[in-house]
């Protein structure tokens, strides 16, 4: 009998990813509905000291399997790993970050056990009347929501976007139980040879992970444009990120778009400066806690979901943010 909602946890250089933890806070939700339990999956060399951190963020469980050839991510051998973890306790639902260890492993997994794989996911419920779980993601370019149901197979399988899931509150009273399990891995299980890692420090933040958003819109007329916003973010320390048109004329790097096709963020402030508002961006952002929109339009569809709106010419606009935030900030160094 399949029951229970599995979550893979997702770990680099020891280090909990931090999807992991938000998939954690659904699948409490998904579990709760189906009167089950929350199990987390934990793959790695020396990873055991974790699992008191994802009991206390909703795992009642925690499935740990540790190997030396485990430290470093290799499809082979991590398969094999979450492969016999699925085999022996038969999860109802499983789910994944669809980052890029998740999108390797997920597909290969659910290959291996003949169910269907939901990618990129931006919403998870259960149906009421089912039992099932509904799958929803964007579709033809974003431009339509499908939900996917899988109704003959299980598990339910689903990869979801980093910083689309909301974290549950660490519970420092929560307790749960450790099941370890044994594992042999020979040189067989690994198809390839990891000869060096080479880490790069780039000096821009993950958009995902950012306090602050200055988000540019195809408004801003040009790459060009782009410098008056990258003044302003650097004054009040925040990241600069865009709307998909930008990143379509290519004014800026793929990986700093919001959106259903690009990333989903929830920063405490998110200045939207010439984004007209489609749907399509706002399902990546609208869940920001404040949203200040600078727009020349003032029926732009940005404002029905900014707290603030600002109507008028970005490029007069946003200098005057800028002098107006030095200014502040100097005053404040001054009585400090």
């Amino acid at each position: 009998m399949y029951k229970d909602v599995f979550v893979f946890i997702e770990q680099r250089d020891n280090l909990l990813s931090k999807v992991g933890i938000e998939l954690l806070g659904k699948a409490r939700e998904l579990a709760d509905e189906r009167k089950q339990y929350v199990v987390a999956v934990l793959v790695g060399e020396k990873v055991q000291n974790y699992c008191d951190t994802l009991i206390k963020h909703g795992a009642d469980k925690v499935v740990v399997v540790e190997d030396p050839i485990l430290k470093e991510y290799m499809t082979e051998p991590y398969t094999k790993a979450v492969y016999h973890i699925i085999e022996t306790y038969k999860p109802e639902i499983m789910l994944f970050g669809a980052t890029s260890i998740g999108r390797d492993l997920a597909p290969r997994l659910a290959a291996r056990v003949h169910t269907g794989l939901t990618a990129d996911c931006t919403k998870l419920e259960i149906d009421p009347e089912t039992g099932l779980l509904m799958m929803t993601r964007p579709a033809f370019g974003g431009n339509l929501m499908a939900t996917i149901l899988c109704e003959n197979h299980r598990p339910q399988m689903a990869t979801v976007r980093p910083g689309v899931m909301e974290s549950m509150a660490k519970d420092e009273k929560r307790t749960g139980e450790i099941f370890i399990e044994e594992m042999t891995f020979s040189q067989e299980d690994v198809n390839v040879e990891i000869e060096e890692v080479i880490k790069t420090e780039s000096k821009k933040k993950d958009i995902t992970e950012a306090r602050i958003l200055v988000s540019a819109g195809r408004g801003i007329g040009g790459p060009e444009g782009l410098k008056p916003l990258e003044s302003f973010a650097q004054v009040i320390d925040a990241e600069v990120s865009s709307s998909r048109a930008v990143v379509d004329s290519d004014w800026i790097a793929k990986d700093r778009q919001v959106g259903q096709t690009g990333k989903t963020v929830r920063p405490e402030v998110y200045f939207a400066i010439g984004i007209s508002g489609a749907v399509q961006h706002l399902a990546g952002m609208e869940e920001s806690d404040l949203i200040i929109a600078v727009n020349k339009d003032e029926k732009a569809p940005i404002f029905d979901v900014a707290d603030l709106g600002i109507v008028g010419d970005l490029n007069e606009i946003v200098p005057k943010l800028t002098e107006l935030m030095e200014k502040e900030l100097a005053i404040k160094e001054d009585i400090e």
